[in-house]
């Protein structure tokens, strides 16, 4: 099975690759982090807000271009805490909306798979009259939380990777 790194989670990461945005840019008042572990994995964690009309935080990551068409999914490995994320990608960082596609946590490590072609389009959480992510290229990815309650999160990231597993 062929694979491409997307983001590899070590001990020597630059979390400043990451960049945090919380529901502040719209008067909300969640926090989220993005943090390296002792171990080299990467950590999303804050608390989710509903004040001011909040209740959503995310990270995202930039990069060079990736031809993605000889790839069908994308993996993520991950430690959840039970809740549910939103896996978000971009074809190109330029593009107002994400490919998105939902996926559960249950505790412990586990390998999140997407099929890629399967992912919508959404933009500020609205569902948009457009084709399904086209599998072409990739130059944004990210996770969001926003699962409509006042609570704290945490999800451990170790990799995301493309992978053809046709």
């Amino acid at each position: 099975m062929s694979t491409l790194t997307l983001y590899d989670f070590n001990k020597t990461s630059n979390i400043a690759d990451w960049l945090v945005v919380n529901d502040g840019v719209m008067g909300g008042l969640s926090r989220g982090t993005m943090e390296l572990s002792t171990d080299g994995h990467g950590v999303f964690r804050g608390k989710l807000s509903l004040e001011n009309n909040g209740g959503f935080s995310s990270i995202r990551h930039s990069f060079s271009t990736k031809k993605v068409s000889d790839f069908d999914h994308i993996r993520l490995k991950v430690k959840g805490d039970g809740k549910r994320y939103q896996l978000r990608i971009k074809s190109r960082r330029s593009q107002y909306y994400s490919y998105v596609a939902y996926f559960e946590t249950n505790g412990e490590w586990e390998t999140i798979s997407v099929p890629i072609r399967e992912m919508y389009p959404v933009f500020r959480g609205n569902r948009l009259n457009q084709p399904n992510y086209e599998g072409v290229q990739i130059e944004e990815i990210g996770i969001l939380i926003a699962n409509k309650k006042a609570e704290a999160f945490r999800l451990e990231i170790d990799s995301i990777y493309l992978q053809a597993l046709k």
